[in-house]
């Protein structure tokens, strides 16, 4: 009693079909995390600048990092960006952090993610659900 050829192939058809339907999914739910891990920044980085705020009466010295953005990482390679950062103060009393996919996420639905000073956090693509 032994699997014949034709039996053999057709599980392994059977498994590339399942294989195919699952990668799309897994590679979603991997976007969707690192879009978490961003929005996790993005909201530290408002309470630290409303810690400043707090402190100065102001936005516009808010030493957001040492330049005028960071990248927030994948935890697992550090070497590969997953969103560019960056923070705008319009003025004393207004900012705006963004969030702008890169790589590999840029294929995410959500696309561009910002939170502002008074907590109003947008996606750039507003037809998208559950993007915050």
């Amino acid at each position: 009693m032994g699997f014949t050829l034709i039996e053999l192939m057709i599980v392994v058809a059977v498994i590339a079909v399942l294989a195919s339907i699952a990668y799309p999914s897994y590679t979603a739910q991997v976007r969707k995390s690192k879009r978490a891990a961003a929005k996790a920044e993005l909201v530290e980085y408002a309470q630290r600048a409303e810690r400043q705020h707090t402190l100065n009466n102001s936005y516009t010295n808010f030493k957001f990092v040492e330049n005028s953005g960071t990248t927030i990482a994948s935890p697992r390679d550090g070497s590969k960006p997953m969103y560019q950062v960056t923070y705008a103060s319009t003025s004393a009393n207004a900012f705006t952090i963004t969030a702008v996919p890169q790589g590999d996420q840029a294929k995410d639905p959500c696309g561009t993610i910002s939170v502002n000073q008074a907590g109003v956090k947008t996606p750039a693509n507003t037809s998208a659900l559950d993007c915050w």
